[in-house]
């Protein structure tokens, strides 16, 4: 109990927002974790694949409104993939835990205190949003875009029995040390890199909690899940099935 008084007047989190154009959300991503998170020690990484649209523009504003030692942004040239984002960004994160989160507004930050809390109860090495437990949801999807999810993860439960409801996501906290452990044996990119971070973190044994989110579709700009995702996310559990 001690210690984890001590890890918790000692957390700071650094949370990393990979984009690509989205210019029309960062800001409000960005009002609403400074608006829920107003008594923790915090920093923003933004780390933009050369949005084309402006986004590293509206950042720069940012900064000059909240300040560059709380948003710090880190671009890229182009893009070149989620888990490579995530691998740029903790190079920069100066936090004990790691916040990992969407800048498109389906992963809402109301949910942040709920994962600092659980994990400061539990000392969880991770927590992971997860839409398909009591309280947890799914808002703007249509019948097939739930049916590829669902899908997605009951292949993977059945296959790769993780012990997580909700591998496909992609909203999570990790101890710092835990993430570069982690990411540090992943080979996937795109859409299967969340599924076999789990999948992983479970294999190392490391304590992993979930908190139930309702997950929105993007207001605006596009997804970018489309058929080519679905086929590397068969190819990828096949991998992952033989390799642990």
């Amino acid at each position: 109990m001690e210690n984890r008084q001590k890890e918790k007047s000692n957390a700071k989190y650094s949370i990393i927002v990979p984009t690509y154009n989205e210019r029309l959300n960062i800001a409000l991503i960005v009002y609403l974790i400074f608006k829920h998170l107003s008594d923790v020690d915090f920093e923003i990484i933004v780390v933009d694949d050369g949005s084309p649209d402006g986004t590293q523009d509206i950042v720069k504003q940012l900064q000059q409104v909240y300040g560059e030692d709380r948003i710090l942004l880190k671009p890229r040239p182009k893009k070149l993939g989620l888990g490579t984002a995530y691998v740029h960004g903790l190079k920069h994160a100066s936090g004990n835990f790691v916040v990992i989160m969407d800048a498109d507004l389906s992963h809402h930050p109301k949910y942040l205190p709920s994962f600092i809390k659980k994990q400061m109860e539990t000392g969880a090495s991770i927590v992971t949003g997860t839409r398909y437990v009591k309280g947890g949801g799914v808002h703007g999807w249509n019948l097939m875009r739930k049916l590829t999810s669902r899908g997605a993860n009951v292949l993977a439960q059945t296959f790769l029995w993780p012990g997580v409801s909700d591998l496909t996501g992609s909203f999570r906290l990790y101890r710092k040390s835990v993430l570069e452990d982690v990411i540090s044996s992943c080979v996937s990119k795109g859409y299967v890199f969340q599924m076999e971070m789990i999948v992983r973190a479970s294999r190392k044994g490391y304590h992993i909690e979930e908190v139930p989110i309702t997950f929105v579709d993007r207001v605006y700009g596009s997804s970018k899940l489309g058929g080519s995702e679905i086929v590397e996310y068969l190819k990828g559990l096949l991998y992952l099935l033989v390799t642990t």
